[in-house]
């Protein structure tokens, strides 16, 4: 299965009532099987638009567009997330009373028989280089090594677009370097589209495309210039509006 077309235009996302403009008129598109790297200051909106188009989140206006399908106007959100979306976060979220073999299967738990699941989740830590540690619990696993189980788990249903939200920001430098060349792998292995979110530029720079933004807008690092409205501006005068990372 090839990776997933996004396609965001012209969105726009506030909190409080309007207080907080997180997002002003965003516009971007990631071609199926792209890496494209998302990066900016923390407080500038990069999470935040991470979380619409994965549908965690609705847009107050405009489009996104995934695989075809406008995730904003989703009548089974938790469907897309399962089949569509793989989502990695900064902090693994793995659960501490299962094995690694069995967080991987979460997302398989809709009805797929045990044997089928389990068969599955062995060959994602096979390929992420867990096999020896199926039966570890994640107290248990190094740092690096949790957020692998995590990449298995975001595989679990190949995902056509896989949403990293900074993967590498709780790890060392070696360690970190180690995730982003298993993401590569992935991308390379299964032609998955990975948005990868990070305040660092040495990892932004392994992408095949860098996206900046800037108080909620995407920026042409180039001319420094903002590319969409400037957004995460407050509404009122003497208002300081922050969003997410």
């Amino acid at each position: 299965m090839s990776g997933a077309q996004v396609d965001v235009r012209h969105v726009r996302k506030s909190f409080e009532d309007g207080r907080i403009r997180a997002l002003e008129d965003v516009s971007l598109e990631v071609a199926p099987g792209e890496l494209v790297a998302l990066t900016g200051p923390s407080g500038c909106g990069k999470s935040t638009l991470l979380n619409l188009i994965g549908a965690l989140d609705r847009p107050d206006a405009g489009e996104i567009v995934v695989a075809g399908e406008d995730v904003t106007r989703l009548e089974n959100p938790s469907r897309y997330r399962a089949q569509t979306v793989g989502f990695v976060f900064q902090f693994h979220n793995l659960i501490t009373t299962l094995t690694a073999l069995e967080n991987v299967q979460v997302p398989m738990l809709d009805g797929r028989r045990r044997a089928v699941r389990e068969r599955r989740a062995r060959e994602l830590l096979d390929e992420v280089g867990l096999a020896a540690r199926e039966r570890s619990y994640p107290p248990t696993l190094s740092g690096g090594e949790r957020q692998r189980v995590a990449i298995a788990r975001a595989l679990a249903n190949e995902p056509r677009l896989l949403l990293a939200d900074e993967p590498t920001g709780a790890l060392d430098s070696d360690t970190g370097a180690q995730i982003l060349e298993l993401l590569r792998g992935v991308r390379e292995e299964h032609g998955t589209t990975i948005l990868l979110v990070t305040n660092d530029d040495a990892v932004a720079a392994q992408a095949e495309r860098v996206l900046r933004m800037r108080d909620g807008a995407l920026v042409d690092a180039a001319a420094n210039t903002v590319v969409s409205s400037a957004g995460c501006k407050p509404a009122h005068p003497g208002v300081l509006g922050r969003a997410d990372s």
